[in-house]
């Protein structure tokens, strides 16, 4: 005998990760051969195509939101570690003091500017090439050229300032240059750089001109040159490009029985705000409400679920006797809720295309590796 098809209600329930009062139910993944008999589970290009969707939220040049759904946690996960760890970026790896009578001593100040982010021209940082530090097997390493190094240079000092009047206690009006910022570190192309970083947008710059590097009082002094290399994440974080990849699961919210009046007003106090609305009961379901509680509905407001997506599931009703019997919490396995944060030096968005790619070229190099062993 052929067995049933699956019905869309069983699909759905099984994607939803229980949430209860203190404890986590259904946490793993089902959708595979062999699990539920007589299911064909097994993995399907077409199927993948017809269910993935992607969806926007917000889409900033910084700050980006949106939503992977229909697929499984592993590759939302390996998505997040690249964003985080494999996507490269320039950053200062090595600074040459000149000159530092700031109170601020050489390897702390060298610290802060390592952490400065960069930006640039999207052609000229695709056209560097990697730097190759000395190691073990390899003493020598690169030498410094103009398609693996970028110079930068910090060159300030503290002076007063003229015409100041009597009495004035702002060291930014009684000094000139009392603060270094990141506007004052100054780029120098070498050779071809010039052709690639080109001014005013496209050459090297810090991303936020004012972060505050150091403080400076008169005779004091600042005289570095930096070099800037090409890196990713997993080296240092200095080269990561967000300050922040995440995902979170679509919250899910069930209300399994009518939650009406007070009640319901207390109901969506324990949600962030948005998350339940307050509607109209109508005539068919007060009389429906009356029959199963054995007498007459008074109320005219009820419980429902407006938007989910702002809910962070902290079981707030849960701990309300009055709730645990008439609402079921959960996450979505298969709907993920990215946040992407750029550092600056590229979009958000552009960032997660490029984890993308990425991932191609990690499994096109897999597949190569296995065809090379079968040979």
């Amino acid at each position: 005998m052929a067995r049933e098809p699956v019905s869309s209600d069983e699909v759905e329930r099984r994607k939803i990760v229980g949430v209860k009062a203190e404890t986590v139910t259904n946490v793993t993944s089902t959708d595979f051969p062999g699990h539920y008999p007589g299911e064909d589970n097994s993995w399907s290009l077409e199927n993948f195509k017809k269910n993935f969707r992607v969806a926007f939220h917000k889409n900033e040049p910084l700050d980006a939101s949106f939503s992977l759904i229909g697929i499984d946690a592993s590759l939302a996960n390996a998505f997040r570690r690249i964003l985080i760890a494999e996507i490269p970026t320039i950053a200062i790896e090595f600074v040459f003091v000149h000159n530092n009578t700031s109170i601020i001593q050489d390897e702390v100040l060298a610290h802060r500017l390592g952490l400065v982010p960069l930006t640039g021209d999207l052609e000229g940082l695709k056209w560097m090439k990697w730097f190759s530090k000395p190691t073990e097997e390899s003493p020598e390493g690169d030498s410094a050229l103009d398609n693996n190094t970028i110079v930068l240079k910090l060159e300030i000092e503290c002076t007063r300032a003229e015409g100041v009047a009597r009495g004035e206690q702002d060291p930014l009006k009684l000094y000139k240059n009392a603060h270094v910022y990141a506007r004052d570190i100054k780029y120098e192309p070498v050779g071809r750089q010039a052709n690639f970083f080109k001014e005013p947008h496209g050459q090297i710059r810090p991303v936020n001109p004012d972060i505050l590097l150091a403080k400076l009082r008169p005779g004091q002094k600042i005289d570095m040159e930096m070099h800037c290399i090409k890196g990713i994440g997993a080296d240092h974080a200095k080269f990561s490009p967000v300050a922040t990849a995440s995902y979170r699961l679509m919250p899910s919210i069930e209300i399994t029985k009518p939650i009406l009046g007070d009640d319901a007003r207390k109901f969506a106090r324990c949600f962030p705000k948005g998350v339940i609305g307050l509607e109209d009961v109508t005539e068919e379901e007060g009389e429906r409400f009356s029959k199963a509680g054995g007498q007459r509905q008074q109320t005219t407001k009820k419980a429902v679920v407006t938007n989910p997506f702002k809910d962070t599931v902290s079981r707030e009703c849960l701990r309300h006797d009055e709730f645990k019997d008439k609402v079921k919490l959960g996450r979505v396995r298969d709907h993920f809720i990215f946040m992407v944060e750029s550092t600056g030096q590229f979009k958000s968005d552009f960032l997660f295309l490029e984890s993308v790619k990425t991932l191609k070229l990690k499994c096109a190099r897999l597949k190569r590796s296995l065809a090379n062993v079968l040979r």
